[in-house]
């Protein structure tokens, strides 16, 4: 089984305020980040134009998909992709199937893949894809690239995958319960995708319209729990809030306040001795963003 496991911090770790981010959002910035969060499409159905369409069939309510072929090739795949990638300005991305029935080989699987993943080919076969495979239980992340990962489904069984946008890893569950996981090596937008490939298979997709088998907003919460266990062991500088608002004042270019900051709170502006933190970069050019600011 492939498992991620964040070590635990042994030490104490010290903060530099001066690079907690490459720079500061404007309020105008934090609205229209909020707006695409909320405008961000979420699948919802099976798209019946992107999938193979000579092997399988999707039903009218386009949440499920049945096989039709015989299975004489390899490239003789039902594959269908979600109507939309998966959202990517989330905390984690998660979506189940049912496998109603596993047919005469077993060989449904579910996965991620790109949008110009080959529609005939199982996830996980092709590059820029991975796929958890019923009928062997493992993981296939690419040409030549499989391994051992959980047990084999079957019918009545439910399968999910996910991202976790956190830690950067894709996961899978069975029965409500997590299989695995593993660093996420894909580039781009993922759709979430099924595959069937044998006589009798058919499959029935849960994008969160009923409520999944897994509890994923516990496994969210547990997840953002983790983050701020290693954010308590993080050592700020009891002066971390000076420099902070020193830090602002200093990107946007209000010399003059800035200047009054220092003054009120007797800083050095070379260099604070006190913590051992110089100037940043952004100090030598402090009076032309004033300027900037002034006339725009």
């Amino acid at each position: 089984m492939v498992a991620h496991q964040e070590a635990e911090a042994t030490t104490t770790t010290t903060v530099d305020p001066m690079r907690l981010a490459s720079r500061w959002r404007s309020p105008a910035e934090w609205v229209a980040t909020a707006a695409a969060l909320d405008s961000e499409p979420m699948p919802s159905e099976l798209n019946t134009a992107n999938s193979s369409g000579l092997f399988a069939v999707v039903s009218v309510d386009k949440m499920s998909v049945k096989y039709l072929g015989v299975n004489h090739h390899g490239h003789d795949v039902g594959v269908v992709q979600a109507d939309c990638p998966a959202p990517m300005h989330r905390a984690v991305y998660y979506f189940e199937m049912t496998v109603r029935n596993a047919g005469l080989k077993g060989q449904t699987s579910i996965g991620f893949t790109t949008e110009s993943f080959k529609m005939r080919r199982q996830p996980g076969w092709e590059s820029q894809s991975c796929g958890y495979h019923g009928d062997d239980g493992y993981l296939y992340r690419g040409p030549g690239k499989s391994e051992s990962f959980g047990p084999k489904f079957t019918s009545g069984d439910i399968i999910g995958a996910g991202i976790n946008y956190i830690e950067q890893l894709l996961f899978f569950t069975k029965n409500g319960s997590l299989i695995g996981a593993f660093p996420k090596d894909i580039k781009g937008p993922l759709y979430p995708t099924i595959a069937v490939h044998s006589q009798g298979e058919e499959l029935t997709v849960n994008f969160g319209k009923e409520q999944f088998c897994f509890d994923i907003e516990g496994y969210i919460l547990e997840q953002k729990m983790t983050r701020q266990s290693i954010s308590d062991k993080l050592y700020l500088q009891p002066d971390i809030s000076h420099w902070i608002v020193r830090s602002y004042l200093l990107h946007y270019g209000y010399q003059d306040t800035l200047n009054s900051f220092d003054a009120a709170s007797e800083t050095d502006p070379p260099a604070n001795h006190q913590t051992g933190y110089g100037e940043p970069p952004e100090m030598y050019g402090l009076s032309h963003r004033k300027i900037l600011r002034q006339v725009s």
